[in-house]
């Protein structure tokens, strides 16, 4: 895979995970996500992923 996928995948990761963690604590209103424990558990394991693939995309960029 490219690296840029990784990179890529990674920042949609991270921005989305971010995004439904802020609804699951109820910070973000106006969906049925809103105040839920479950997307407040699902948010922050999105976001590990994506900081998983960011380092992995970073690193391949860097060791070529």
């Amino acid at each position: 895979m490219k690296t840029w996928v990784f990179v890529a995948l990674g920042v949609v990761l991270v921005l989305l995970g971010a995004l439904w963690s802020a609804q699951g604590f109820g910070y973000v209103t106006g969906s049925f996500m809103t105040g839920s424990k479950l997307w407040a558990t699902i948010g922050p394991i999105v976001v590990l992923l994506g900081l998983w693939s960011l380092v992995t995309g970073v690193r391949r960029t860097r060791s070529r």
